[in-house]
């Protein structure tokens, strides 16, 4: 095989302002051409670890290191930030953190104007760039003005436009919706196959990166490489859920069914599954064997929508004739696709923004005259992006912010804070800067400081985005107990697992309009409303074809019915 192109030995990495290392004797080659896949819990090391492979470490973050990253056979700090960018191009999870320009066109351009590349050629590239991640049609846009999917086209056209050996992904998959997501790894995989640069992906949702093939998984914890390996050898062991990273949900289903999954199965995809007769047969068995659940009956309505409609200042109309029930004590999800309404229905509810037409009410009361605040004491909104809600330089000061404001004291106040800190994940870090954490990590933050309020009704805009799957099931667990306790949960979510594992009902939207209500089995397995509302089938449901259920809907809602106990017990 060629030199490796990105080579760690023994390298360790301590940042300036931490007691403990962050990075132990990492051990690593990736070569040109390979495509893989880095995963591992939040805070394991993974983000330190792409640092060092794009240059940000040792040239932004200051740390001591030991051994060596080398980058096509030269060590990084013997590298200036320019030379290594001109090998390793990044596509950051934030997409709007890395535009410069005010159109498309000038924001792929940014890398060649600081080469001093020549008009002609600069157009040329720029057009050949686009072309290939399909945005040519958008180039005099303003990047503001596009999808998810499409900012992440052109991040990718905006690294790729230098010619870059290593193309580096940082959780491509965080806000983009299910159908979008398959097109990006479609996409990444594509210029994989035609550039034969490598392709380092860093990512959570491991069964939508494995839509496309890769050829090893690196499975990272506390620092430490703890296994590095094919695909197929890592999904027929245990290490994923040991470490903290959810399993595709057909490796889970044929698991309940008792079968044994082996690397032989190829169990790297559900395109590649190999079961027999016999393990089919024991599938059939389980669900036949799993009774239905029953249904709690109709409970009181908390929120009502009727006929809503709003449009921006700018003419754009983004919910038309939209009307939504939320019954107390549910938890339900909002998906849909980009750009489809959904936050704007959600802001609209907590007062945010106001109906042009329709009414809201909440318990039975008319919502059009109450105040922010006083919507405010009812319903807590968590918005999608966390830096949008970040105002005090401390955690456990964030945290609190809500409880001062409302004027209790500190006696009152500490208790309940550090419960929350505690439930979701944040008591190690309840005395570091709000600064200091990962974009995941401000999730958690923005999530406790509604939490810690107690409020009715919670609405919540993308909760597991970043996420590994123990901090998903802590934060979804926390929500579930406030849940049984009464409280409302409502999330709005391109996460067709969360979809499924915690939201008995489904309100999807497309287009600014509700095109279906339903459960959420019975939307996955909708060929129609999949399409329409840019969702992705669920592993489940080509399961249950491949073992012959004539009731994959059924097969769906048994899984989840089954897999809520499981997680109960």
């Amino acid at each position: 095989m060629n030199e490796p192109i990105v080579e760690f030995k023994n390298f360790g990495f301590q940042y300036n302002a931490q007691a403990e290392p962050t990075l132990y004797d990492i051990n690593l080659k990736i070569h040109k051409g390979e495509k893989v896949l880095i995963a591992g819990p939040s805070g394991c090391g993974k983000s330190t670890l792409a640092h060092c492979i794009n240059g940000l470490i040792p040239f932004s973050f200051r740390g001591e290191s030991t051994g060596t990253v080398t980058i096509m056979g030269r060590e990084t700090k013997d590298l200036s930030l320019f030379e290594i960018s001109k090998t390793v191009g990044t596509v950051l999870q934030d997409s709007d953190s890395q535009f410069i320009g005010l159109t498309v066109a000038e924001d792929i351009a940014f890398a060649l104007e600081n080469d001093c590349v020549g008009e002609p050629e600069m157009h040329d590239r720029v057009q050949k760039a686009a072309q290939i991640v399909n945005i040519e049609s958008h180039l005099l846009h303003a990047p503001s003005e596009l999808s998810g999917g499409q900012k992440q086209r052109v991040s990718l056209a905006g690294v790729m436009v230098d010619d870059v050996d290593v193309l580096l992904f940082d959780e491509p998959l965080a806000n983009l919706d299910p159908a979008t997501g398959k097109s990006a790894i479609e996409l990444i995989d594509e210029i994989h196959k035609e550039t034969g640069a490598a392709v380092i992906i860093i990512e959570h949702r491991l069964e939508d990166v494995l839509h496309r093939d890769v050829d090893r998984i690196v499975l990272m914890k506390q620092g430490r490489i703890i296994s590095d390996t094919s695909p197929d050898v890592l999904l027929s062991s245990d290490l994923l859920l040991e470490n903290g990273i959810r399993e595709p949900l057909y490796l889970t289903a044929i698991k309940y069914a008792g079968v044994k999954v082996t690397e032989e199965m190829l169990p790297h995809s559900i395109r590649s599954l190999k079961l027999s007769d016999d393990d089919r047969g024991s599938v059939v068995s389980w669900f036949r064997s799993t009774p239905p659940r029953v249904r709690e009956e109709n409970r009181p309505y908390l929120l009502r929508a009727k006929n809503i409609t709003f449009s921006y200042s700018s003419g754009h109309r983004a919910l038309t004739d939209v009307s939504v029930d939320v019954r107390k004590g549910e938890l339900i999800a909002i998906v849909g696709t980009n750009g489809a309404g959904k936050s704007t229905f959600s802001k609209v509810v907590c007062g945010f923004e106001h109906e042009q037409e329709g009414e809201i009410e909440f318990t039975g009361c008319d919502w059009k005259n109450m105040s922010l605040k006083e919507r405010a004491d009812h319903v807590g909104y968590v918005m999608q992006n966390p830096n949008q809600m970040l105002s005090k330089p401390m955690i456990y000061d964030e945290v609190a912010l809500g409880l001062r404001t409302r004027g209790l004291s500190e006696d009152e106040i500490r208790p309940r804070v550090e419960k929350t800190l505690k439930t979701c994940g944040l008591w190690p870090f309840r005395n570091w800067p709000v600064s200091a954490l990962s974009f995941g990590q401000k999730k958690r933050v923005t999530i406790a400081s509604i939490l810690v309020l107690e409020p009715e009704m919670i609405i919540l805009d993308e909760p597991t985005a970043g996420q590994d799957y123990r901090h998903y099931t802590e934060i979804m667990e926390f929500l579930r107990d406030l849940n049984s306790e009464g409280v409302t949960v409502v999330m709005i979510t391109h996460d067709m697992h969360l979809m499924l594992e915690y939201a008995e009902r489904s309100v999807v939207f497309t287009d600014g309009a509700v095109i279906a209500d339903d459960t959420s089995a019975g939307i996955l397995t909708d060929p129609d409303i999949i399409k329409r509302a840019n969702l992705k089938e669920t592993s489940l449901y080509d399961l249950a074809v491949m073992c012959g259920i004539e009731e994959p809907r059924e097969f769906v809602q048994r899984f989840i019915d089954y897999e809520r106990e499981v997680f109960r017990s």
